[in-house]
């Protein structure tokens, strides 16, 4: 079975909450065995602690999303802290900015990403970056930030390969998500095939963005198979090997550790090596 790790999805929302254990299985059944659950705001952080604490193949990530852009008070900075330092946490966001909705000022979105990063600095761990809209602003930010000393995702990558090779050039994984199955996704689909295998992630954006075929329906983890298909097809390799390196991906930069089921693949191969 190839193993994946779905590094981006919202198990917390009420259209997966209600289902989560069959979601996970289904997740398993098709080898999708480690996920990330991650926090938009301080509410989905605590949820996606708590969700990632009584699972032990589930992951979390804290932060505020620019829909929630605020300018966070000195309990909001102690509480990021806090829930930064919970063993389940593996990274910072998601954060960023969205000229799209703007349903926050532009100035208070900027005001809040600089803020966070300097709390994912403290924290000493990887960001991951909503970006629609915004591509000149975010690089901004990064590089005045020196965001590559800490790395991160460009969450559900969006941009041209132009703009792709500019965060791969800051040290940043390019994280693709169901859309680059659509058929008119032409730019994405040309970012995925050059994007250096290293560096890229998968993800689901669950309950959004459902890959074809499962367009049109509610997202979730076991669908992550059919955007790695494609990657895999437009790479001309076999989905094993993009399974294989995007898992390693995603230990790399988010710390994930082995899973049961590995580490014991792994010793019996060793053993039968001597």
């Amino acid at each position: 079975m190839d193993l994946f790790v779905d590094t981006h999805c919202h198990l917390d929302f009420e259209d997966l909450a209600a289902e989560q254990q069959g979601i996970l299985a289904r997740a398993k059944q098709v080898g999708v065995l480690q996920v990330i659950t991650i926090g938009i705001d301080l509410p989905t952080s605590r949820r996606a602690i708590a969700l990632a604490e009584a699972n032990g193949e589930i992951y979390a990530t804290i932060g505020i999303h620019p829909h929630s852009a605020c300018a966070l008070s000195s309990k909001d900075f102690q509480e990021l802290l806090s829930l930064g330092r919970k063993s389940q946490v593996v990274a910072y966001g998601e954060i960023g900015l969205d000229f799209y909705r703007n349903y926050k000022p532009r100035p208070l979105q900027i005001s809040c990403l600089h803020e966070q990063l300097n709390v994912a600095r403290q924290l000493g761990l990887p960001i991951v970056i909503h970006d629609r809209d915004a591509h000149e602003e975010i690089l901004q930010i990064l590089r005045a930030q020196k965001a590559w000393e800490i790395g991160g995702a460009m969450h559900c990558f969006s941009g041209d390969w132009t703009f792709a090779k500019k965060c791969l050039d800051l040290g940043f994984h390019l994280s693709i998500a169901g859309p680059v199955t659509f058929a008119k996704a032409r730019i994405l689909q040309s970012v995925a095939r050059q994007c250096p295998l290293d560096r890229l992630l998968l993800e689901t954006d669950a309950p959004f963005l459902a890959p074809v075929p499962k367009r049109g329906k509610r997202n979730e983890p076991a669908f992550l198979i059919h955007t790695a298909k494609k990657i895999a097809s437009l790479r001309n390799l076999p989905v094993e090997e993009v399974a294989r390196q995007t898992t390693l991906n995603a230990r790399r930069l988010f710390k994930l550790p082995k899973i049961d089921r590995e580490i014991t693949s792994e010793r019996n191969e060793q053993e039968q090596q001597k």
